[in-house]
């Protein structure tokens, strides 16, 4: 199937309501579930992309669904998401939502990777999870397929995958199902406010009054928020995937090892990152925020390299309108849907990389390569709940890159945090004002 861009058809093109419950804005996968869940909470939603249901970041992604290596607070969230993924292609008849139970082996060749790997499993032994560490004899019996100088690894067998550009525009049609209104080429170009709270918003084609209205932009929810008056410390990385042509069966695991991480799909073929690199496009608020980055860029394991400026059109480019009203065309109707070029030095590496580390995929040809932008917070965690001054808007953003697998939870969440429901989970370390109440910057996994 190919990448969901601006050329593809619109799949999404309900009427606009005059008055909703809520709006939800942005179609990947966190808005689209947020929309999915309140509709079974007996809400009127309205479903809104500036582009296509997962044209960005929710469609560019490994495909994981997994559970390992989590941070501490995501974690019991992802076990919830978990269980929801098995469930949703019977639940909303819709095939395209199937759940492959493949496991998630993370392979390491240095003793420093080992005590890392131990420590977080004493955190998961705390939620029954299943996973287990190897011996490096373990490793060699059973993946004698995957090259390596390998002392041990962390294997979670209940951690699988699903199709990401198929699986969120079929949980669309599933929350149409369920009465959501979805419009695609729809986007909202700000809010409308009266005496501190949300009393609507305005959209290209014409207003909608709502008490509520959930942020699930990814990358272009800073922008959004800053249009409003609101600081939402968010920044954007670009992150290069490719796919392999179809190839044996050879790997059914998802494999995570030093420099390259692969996937099986359900076309045959394999999807594949070199998983320790990513960009950032300076930009102004690269310079606001600098200094709440510094820790995440400290302990990060991926290499980022920063590039002078984005792109014309691209979130947060040198030139971009700070601020429009809701009469004038936005940034977000400029750029209809974000399809970055992908890096040369990625596809290089995974290349080079995949027949060394993967022999059975020796001259499997890469198909098709393409890059995301991930909209990553400080503390590579996802910020969610309601504004602190301004009544009835929610965040459902910032999900660092970790959002597919998570994201059917996480909308179960925001959907209750909406609805002035228990969310039933501690969702303290995600609060908004974590970033402004003096609380540590703690970063989770990324």
């Amino acid at each position: 199937m190919p990448m969901i861009t601006d050329r593809s058809p619109i799949a999404f093109a309900d009427a606009l309501p005059d008055e909703v419950d809520v709006v939800v804005i942005g179609a990947g996968i966190v808005g689209t579930a947020t929309a999915y869940w309140l509709a079974k909470r007996g809400q009127r939603v309205l479903l809104c992309d500036k582009g296509r249901v997962a044209g960005e970041q929710s469609s560019r992604n490994w495909g994981w669904v997994r559970q390992q290596g989590r941070d501490w607070a995501e974690l019991p969230v992802m076990v919830e998401s978990n269980r929801i993924w098995r469930a949703l292609a019977q639940e909303t008849g819709e095939a395209d939502l199937a759940f492959t139970q493949s496991g998630c082996v993370r392979l390491f060749e240095s003793e420093a990777e080992r005590h890392k790997c131990e420590a977080w499993l004493d955190m998961a032994r705390e939620h029954q999870l299943d996973t287990v560490m190897l011996t490096a004899q373990e490793v060699r019996s059973r993946f004698p397929n995957v090259v390596g100088d390998w002392k041990g690894a962390m294997e979670t067998p209940s951690d699988g995958r699903a199709e990401p550009f198929v699986a969120v525009p079929a949980l669309a049609r599933a929350a149409r199902a369920l009465g959501v209104r979805v419009i695609e080429g729809c986007a909202v170009r700000t809010l409308d406010i009266a005496a501190g709270r949300v009393r609507g918003v305005v959209t290209e084609m014409g207003p909608v009054r709502c008490a509520r209205a959930v942020l699930a932009g990814g990358a272009w929810s800073t922008y959004f928020a800053a249009n409003a008056g609101i600081d939402l410390p968010q920044l954007a990385v670009r992150s290069t995937v490719a796919r392999t042509a179809p190839a044996q069966d050879a790997y059914v695991e998802n494999f995570a090892t030093p420099g390259l991480a692969l996937r099986r799909r359900a076309d045959g073929g394999y999807t594949v990152s070199s998983s320790d690199f990513a960009e950032h496009y300076l930009s102004p608020k690269s310079f606001r925020y600098f200094t709440r980055y510094l820790k995440l860029m400290k302990l990060s394991a991926r290499e980022i390299a920063l590039r002078p400026g984005a792109p014309k059109g691209y979130p947060g480019a040198w030139g971009m309108a700070r601020r429009w009203r809701g009469d004038e065309v936005s940034p977000f109707e400029r750029m209809r849907v974000l399809n970055p070029d992908p890096s040369p030095l990625v596809v290089q590496r995974i290349e080079e990389r995949l027949s060394k580390r993967f022999p059975e995929l020796a001259g499997v040809a890469l198909a098709e390569a393409w890059a995301g932008m991930i909209d990553v917070t400080p503390d590579a965690v996802p910020t969610l709940g309601e504004d602190a001054a301004l009544k009835g808007l929610f965040f459902a953003t910032g999900m660092s890159g970790h959002g597919f697998g998570i994201g059917p939870a996480i909308g179960r969440i925001v959907a209750d945090l909406v609805s002035g429901r228990d969310p039933g989970h501690d969702v303290t370390r995600f609060r908004p004002q974590r970033f402004f109440d003096g609380s540590p910057i703690a970063p989770g996994p990324y």
